[in-house]
């Protein structure tokens, strides 16, 4: 890994994991998510990761247009980077989930590497009351639901988005997610330096035990060795510990309401930007600086705010 020591910190804003009932902070609006992502960025974060969510009912939503209501807010506001999901959510089809990233051309798109069950059902007894309809069965029914990335589905988001010079954040929450994306860049269709999001803690993928993360950085080395810069996401209570670990081992730190409700102890966090203040203070705490946009860019080799579609 690059042994760059300058901290990329991403705040992932709102996802498509949490549901309205879940949490008043909850960004859902467009104009929630703008002034969630650019208060990130006025807290530390150098990018911001960025789903949208219907305007009636706050579901997860790929339409591009609900992007546009956001995207040039962020963009006029502050310079951070903008990183599009391809993921969307894994009741949508590949072709939907890529809609966003091959229309408006940003700077970093996320890419999940595996095919895998994601189990958000063990959250439903938390709640007795659900503010909308569609939020109890998308919970139930995940203990069946498979998040679909098969191979095919992969070099089609790469092949049609590789005429934009988007970089992609490579989201991986196994192991064989790390060989998978090691694949991929032999093939051409992925370009070093990757950006490794190993992500911790989800039902169905790698668990959030210190091991897990050490064995993550290893096969990460061993695989790329100066070629990749690595960050790391750790869900809910596991956030900042998960965090805290990377940024020790020479790594990058994700936070943010996609990934976590949390600030502390039975207390949810406020805004994304609590919890992007939070790890910064962690990592000057550390001797540690953070990276700002423009490092960022180059950290990355990003083509620049000014060659986006939005």
């Amino acid at each position: 890994m690059s042994t760059s020591r300058k901290i990329i910190i991403t705040c992932a804003v709102t996802g498509a994991i949490h549901t309205p009932t879940m949490s008043p902070f909850l960004p859902i609006t467009p104009e929630e998510i703008a002034d969630a992502a650019i208060g990130a960025a006025q807290a530390g974060a150098s990018i911001v990761h960025l789903h949208a969510r219907e305007l009636a009912d706050g579901r997860p939503t790929q339409d591009p247009d609900i992007f546009r209501r956001f995207l040039p807010t962020i963009k006029s506001a502050c310079d951070v980077v903008i990183n599009i999901t391809t993921g969307g959510a894994p009741t949508m089809l590949v072709e939907e989930r890529l809609q966003p990233a091959l229309k408006l051309q940003p700077e970093v798109a996320s890419l999940n590497m595996g095919s895998m069950n994601f189990g958000l059902y063990e959250m439903i007894p938390r709640y007795k009351e659900w503010k909308q309809d569609w939020e109890l069965p998308y919970l139930k029914n995940s203990d069946e639901r498979i998040f679909k990335n098969t191979f095919r589905d992969i070099a089609y988001i790469l092949e049609s988005c590789s005429g934009n010079n988007t970089r992609f954040e490579v989201e991986c929450y196994d192991i064989g997610h790390l060989y998978t994306a090691a694949h991929f860049l032999d093939r051409g269709l992925l370009k070093a330096p990757l950006f490794i999001q190993s992500v911790f803690g989800i039902r169905g993928g790698i668990g959030p035990h210190p091991e897990d993360v050490m064995h993550m950085k290893r096969t990460c080395d061993r695989l790329f060795g100066d070629e990749y810069q690595w960050s790391v996401l750790g869900g809910g209570r596991n956030q900042m510990y998960i965090a805290t670990q990377a940024v020790i081992l020479g790594g990058n730190a994700r936070v943010g309401l996609e990934d976590s409700l949390w600030i502390g102890k039975g207390r949810f966090a406020q805004s994304n930007a609590e919890q992007v203040a939070k790890i910064r203070r962690i990592i000057e705490e550390l001797g540690l600086d953070v990276a700002n946009p423009s490092e960022t860019r180059a950290i990355l080799k990003l083509k620049g705010k000014e060659n986006v579609n939005f």
